[in-house]
């Protein structure tokens, strides 16, 4: 993130595919006799970023124990569940290393205070395992190409910038790898294709950092830049900077459709794309100032989604949420996504930012033709329910639990409903693939149709439930939904 340093759910429907159940029994399974009906809610994605660089989020310092760690991102978690959250973005890679077991990059040093070393457990297999047995996905967030944050601290020596060291910049305070260099390239490819195929992450983004924000130098890429001229190219130096980063996207998009199709791509721009788009609007410009083209990306379907961050209030006319919102929100095609940025660290600093103007951001979006969600920088606020955020969400908007949108993925299986069995008022769960799952949907017959009441792991076997009519489906990785089982707890 740039400031790293510094529709209601429950809609749906109840009818029967297959209505043949056994009145004489307590026991309702699969199989001949099953009920099943169409269930639905209202998908949107429900998240927060939570920052490793400089200690934001998590780790609040390095060299904390393992159980330390562990309770800091248990309380993360139990925050979101507690607010209906549905997704964790954590940042795995804040500069070039890990917040996991790598075999391609060291330990972070925000980890442990020294890069390279072993924290003693892997902090993203854990918040995996942490986050989804509450129905919460986990989302990688990588940063591409910066090195190190501080260009005085100490990196391993099977850090990036000491194996690629010829590509490794110094800018500013920065520490940052040339993205004209394939070599490095290539190296953050394989370290997203590693982290998706290693590890159950149900998404994996990109911030807005590619090339630096300017610091008012050049940025050292003289050598990489007379090796494409000495190699015919033809492109402008802007231009070649922009295709480096295209590249980027297009091989990780590429790379992770054919490794891990159900970990959803996306990328979180900086909220303005140029000055003048849409009109009116002023501000730092991405487009030459990155070298970030993100409409390519969206022309091209190389990402799932994008997630602009949208750091201004609706009362800043030169930068305005709303106008901004409606640009971005124009541009996917079907399928794909805007979840928007939304600035809660602002809350008690800004004077443009209260909690209503936060809460009206998410109802805008809400109001779009295709909503799609919001993303919260930063977790703390929700932590520290600053000025009652976290409880104004849950109470006013996030009521129910819900699904993230399906990935745009072609020739989706069909999802198998679940088993069910009922037996002294509790639930029996199985499923025939249940590796495939992301989760169960329970749904509770209210008003003659089926709302969702829980988001639950594939892991469930057994839960207790109150007398009624209920409905339960199972969702993919993908985001699928199957049809409900619908059974009766007497």
């Amino acid at each position: 993130m740039l400031t790293e340093s510094s529709g209601s759910t429950g809609e749906g429907s109840s009818s029967t595919h297959e209505a043949t159940t056994d009145e004489t029994s307590d026991v309702t399974t699969t199989g001949g006799g099953t009920e099943l009906v169409e269930v639905s809610h209202a998908r949107e994605l429900r998240g927060a970023w939570v920052a490793s660089a400089w200690n934001i989020n998590f780790p609040t310092q390095a060299g904390l124990s393992v159980a330390a760690q562990q309770a800091q991102m248990v309380a993360i978690l139990d925050v979101l569940a507690a607010s209906n959250m549905n997704t964790v973005l954590l940042q795995v890679r804040p500069e070039s290393d890990a917040l996991y077991d790598s075999m391609l990059e060291p330990f972070s040093r925000f980890l442990t205070g020294t890069q390279g070393v072993d924290p003693g457990y892997d902090p993203l297999e854990f918040a995996i395992e942490q986050a989804h047995a509450r129905g919460i996905e986990v989302h990688a967030w990588l940063n591409p190409y910066r090195a190190k944050v501080s260009v005085n601290s100490t990196a391993a020596a099977t850090h990036v910038s000491e194996t690629l060291s010829e590509f490794a910049h110094v800018y500013g305070t920065l520490l940052w790898m040339d993205p004209g260099a394939d070599a490095v390239r290539n190296h953050v490819v394989d370290v997203a294709v590693d982290v998706a195929t290693r590890y159950a992450i149900d998404g994996l983004q990109f911030d807005d950092y590619y090339y630096p924000y300017p610091s008012g130098t050049p940025f050292p890429d003289d050598a990489t830049w007379q090796a494409y001229l000495d190699g015919g190219g033809t492109l402008a130096l802007a231009d070649w900077r922009r295709e480096n980063v295209n590249l980027l996207i297009e091989q990780v998009h590429l790379a992770l459709l054919e490794t891990a199709p159900d970990v959803r791509f996306g990328v979180s721009p900086f909220g303005i794309y140029r000055p003048g788009i849409p009109p009116g609007i002023t501000g730092f410009d991405a487009y030459e100032g990155l070298y970030a083209d993100p409409l390519v990306w969206i022309e091209e379907e190389w990402v799932d989604y994008v997630a602009p961050q949208l750091y201004w209030a609706t009362t800043q006319p030169q930068q305005a949420y709303d106008v901004l919102l409606e640009w971005w929100s124009a541009l996917p095609s079907e399928g794909r996504h805007v979840f928007a940025g939304n600035a809660a660290y602002k809350l008690g600093t800004d004077p443009h930012y209260d909690v209503d103007e936060l809460l009206l951001q998410v109802q805008l979006v809400r109001e779009l033709p295709n909503p799609s969600g919001n993303i919260f920088y930063n977790v703390a606020t929700l932590l520290q329910n600053t000025d009652g955020l976290a409880t104004a969400l849950a109470d006013e908007y996030y009521t129910r639990p819900a699904l993230t949108p399906e990935l745009p993925r072609e020739d989706r299986p069909i999802v198998e409903p679940p088993s069910v069995v009922v037996t002294d008022g509790a639930i029996a769960i199985d499923h025939p693939d249940s590796a495939t799952l992301r989760a169960y949907v329970l749904y509770e017959a209210e008003g003659g149709e089926f709302l969702i009441q829980s988001v639950l792991a594939p892991g469930t076997v057994d839960l207790p439930l109150s007398s009624g009519h209920w409905a339960l489906s199972a969702a993919d990785r993908m985001g699928t939904e199957s049809l409900g089982v619908a059974f009766e707890v007497p």
